[in-house]
């Protein structure tokens, strides 16, 4: 399959029920296909060897996606490299078919096509050679953009693995209990446990289906959510040391020497900004972490109405409405300032008077 049976020009196709947010930069070329997971589908079944990736520093929902698209791709009779630029963090390894991502910097083709999931660039991915090849981009972030050859970005969806179901669903593939193992973790953790991001009804419908398909929801909540490493928790217990507050706005950081004092690896940073925006009152928080050559990584987190994937797309990064990271250059007390001088006004339009208050 060469470029033009993907698509001759980028195309974004987006379900009708399901728009942008209003003054989204791609909300323009919605509309270009009635059927989303059918184009994508065609896609598929015109190809024989696909490449599937994610962004660098895979999570839950990247790692999940994954596997459940390289399954499906295996039911189709289709051949599949899963690629990472970074390792499958710990608690995500034990997932059906872990062992078959590959980290790698550079791929190399043939390919038919390469299935980029949640990423809302390219360069997202970390991995060079994919620029020279047919892209079929597959998106739920607040930030995506059309850039690939094929687009299906639905800003509605979950999780972007709630979208790998779709098309399992669409070309009558058989959902496994290994598969609905790996999609039930992209919603879980791109969710937060059920606590944010676009839930609805529907969501805990393809829930309950792959429930039923064999996934073990408490098994799998106990995997991820009970299993921290003790660096983990000894680099949390560092960047509370550090924890600041300004009425509804909240930050935390660590330093290289911290994350070298507690033996943490980068995976052990994941999930500590929840601890900031989980404090009573606070709406919005950020955690920053240096970075051994001086950059300084940023996640950012609201309860709702503090948009921080728009705070986050300023520097570089992107995300969700409520989720959302990006890479500042150092030094931290800098970054922080960069990222709170955004914070701030961001909050205090949402909450006016709220950075005077509850201190």
């Amino acid at each position: 399959m060469d470029r033009t049976q993907v698509n001759s020009k980028p195309e974004l196709l987006s379900d009708e029920s399901r728009q942008p947010p209003a003054g989204d930069p791609a909300g323009t070329a919605v509309g270009a296909s009635d059927n989303p997971v059918a184009a994508v589908l065609d896609a598929l079944r015109n190809g024989e060897k696909f490449l599937v990736c994610s962004h660098s520093r895979p999570d839950g929902d990247a790692v999940g996606s994954m596997l459940a698209m390289g399954m499906l791709l295996e039911q189709m009779g289709k051949r599949a490299d899963l690629v990472t630029a970074d390792r499958v963090p710990t608690i995500y390894r034990g997932l059906p078919g872990a062992e078959s991502i590959r980290h790698a910097l550079r791929v190399h083709g043939p390919y038919d096509a390469v299935i980029l999931l949640e990423c809302d660039g390219i360069e997202r991915a970390q991995l060079r050679g994919l620029e020279c090849l047919s892209l079929i981009n597959i998106d739920h972030h607040l930030t995506g953009r059309p850039y690939g050859h094929l687009n299906w970005i639905d800003y509605g969806a979950a999780s972007v693995g709630e979208l790998v179901y779709r098309l399992v669903i669409a070309a009558g593939a058989t959902v496994t209990a290994e598969m609905a193992t790996c999609l039930y973790t992209t919603l879980l953790t791109d969710t937060g446990g059920f606590t944010y991001g676009s839930i609805k009804e529907t969501t805990f419908q393809v829930a309950s289906e792959l429930v039923h398909a064999g996934a073990d929801p408490v098994g799998i909540a106990r995997d991820i959510f009970y299993s921290a490493t003790t660096s983990k928790v000894l680099l949390l217990g560092a960047a509370l040391t550090n924890l600041k507050r300004e009425g509804r706005l909240a930050w935390l950081w660590v330093t290289h020497q911290d994350m070298v004092r507690t033996c943490a690896a980068e995976e052990d940073c994941e999930g500590i900004v929840n601890v900031g925006v989980g404090i009573a009152g606070v709406e919005a928080a950020v955690f920053l972490r240096e970075l051994p050559e001086k950059r300084i990584r940023a996640s950012l987190r609201s309860k709702g109405k503090v948009n921080v994937a728009r705070i986050a797309e300023q520097f570089g990064g992107g995300g969700h409405g409520n989720a959302a990271g990006c890479t500042l250059d150092g030094p931290i007390g800098r970054a922080m300032e960069q990222i709170l001088n955004e914070l701030r006004p961001a909050v205090n339009e949402a909450f006016p008077g709220a950075l005077q208050a509850l201190k």
